[in-house]
């Protein structure tokens, strides 16, 4: 499979660098510190039709693809994270969702306000005990007469409580059927459930290592109701919608990885040609050039793994491997290379008004979010046939 992009994807991603160089990484340190989302920058990215690019034109967007949103997803990440996943969560965990199993209706109500980038969604998997394992989920939903009445947790929660957020898609245990071995199975349903809507709360921030400017929110949920109508998708599917979720979604997050890879990298360059040392540039030291050779090597292959996978999402291809092998070869890359520059910037790598400090707090949650490296292993086992790798 070819990964050479087509002009337009080129114009694009040239575009998306130039606004990540010249509007978000100026303003970049000002916002970690403050961990305050960025509206304004926001809404020049709406402006640029950055959270509509994988949507039809019908429905707001910009007719454009995955391989699109990954894109500006990693240019984006070049720079700023926080921004980079804002973007990657409001479009594959929160609009998406919506486009792949709502209806009609859902589409034309949604859509067009989050393609907009003036609206934001959420996907409220998460809990206490579940994640990973969906089994652990405790939240509950009753259809009761023509409506759904909600209660549980869920934490850990991307753009859950942004002033534009406007929807979270939730799953949760809407019955129970015996298996027949004996054992319970739970039936998992996702439900969507508009910000606002009495006895739902946005708890407090979380106090993170990292991505301070992203925001990330516990949810409760109290006797919510919200109709019946708001069902996504098919009772008790849930847990396969959400499985393609996240599938989807590790596409874009390696894109979000290979963007921090290559940021750390171009930092440490520059770095390298600037810093002075005993009368000469530090890398023209060995050590610091061979650094910075492995440094572009894990930027190159993480690049080169996520293309792969988004291609074969395009296409129709199977690609739940190549996203588990994007995702954590994408993360690796960001973690070991936020190290290396980190090291070769000495005592300014642990200033954070550096982009490269920034970045070391922040690839930590690389190897976590949207499934751990150890999960990707597991994925990764089982499509190579152990199929006794934990589920």
């Amino acid at each position: 499979m070819s990964h050479d992009l087509t002009p337009e994807q080129q114009k694009l991603r040239d575009e998306v660098r130039d606004f990540a160089d010249t509007v978000v990484a100026p303003a970049a340190y000002e916002y970690d510190t403050k961990r305050e989302l960025p509206y304004e920058i926001l809404s020049e990215m709406g402006d640029m039709g950055l959270f509509g690019l994988p949507f039809p034109r019908s429905h707001g967007g910009q007719g454009r693809d995955y391989v699109d949103l990954c894109l500006a997803v990693e240019q984006l990440a070049r720079v700023d994270q926080s921004i980079a996943v804002t973007l990657e969560a409001g479009v594959g965990l929160g609009a998406m969702p919506v486009w792949r199993s709502g209806t009609d209706a859902q589409k034309e109500e949604w859509i067009p306000m989050l393609a907009s980038g003036r609206a934001l969604a959420a996907f409220g998997l998460t809990e206490a005990d579940a994640g990973s394992d969906a089994a652990g989920t405790k939240t509950t939903a009753e259809l009761v007469g023509d409506e759904w009445v909600i209660n549980g947790t869920k934490q850990f929660i991307t753009n859950s409580g942004t002033a534009i957020t406007r929807l979270v898609t939730i799953t949760a245990v809407t019955g129970m059927s015996t298996r027949p071995d004996g054992s319970v199975k739970k039936e998992l349903t996702a439900i969507l459930v508009p910000s606002g809507t009495p006895g739902f709360t946005v708890l407090p921030p979380y106090d993170k290592v990292g991505w301070h400017t992203s925001d990330t929110h516990p949810l409760a949920f109290d006797d919510v109701r919200v109709p019946a109508a708001n069902l996504l998708g098919e009772r008790g599917r849930g847990f396969a919608q959400f499985i393609q979720t996240l599938d989807e979604g590790r596409v874009a997050f390696a894109a979000l990885c290979s963007g921090a890879a290559q940021g750390c990298l171009e930092e440490a360059v520059r770095y390298a040609r600037s810093r002075n040392v005993f009368g000469h540039p530090i890398g023209s030291n060995q050590h610091i050039a061979f650094t910075l050779a492995r440094m572009e090597s894990r930027a190159h292959s993480a690049r080169l793994a996520w293309l792969d996978a988004a291609q074969r999402l395009v296409a129709g291809q199977p690609f739940k491997l190549e996203a588990s092998l994007a995702k954590l070869i994408g993360s690796e890359a960001a973690m070991a290379n936020a190290h290396d520059a980190a090291q070769i910037f000495g005592g300014n790598g642990v200033m954070n008004e550096n982009a490269v400090a920034r970045h070391y707090r922040d690839s930590k949650i690389l190897e976590i979010g949207e499934g751990t490296t150890e999960v990707q292993l597991m994925v990764i086992a089982r499509e190579l046939g152990f199929a006794g790798a934990p589920r």
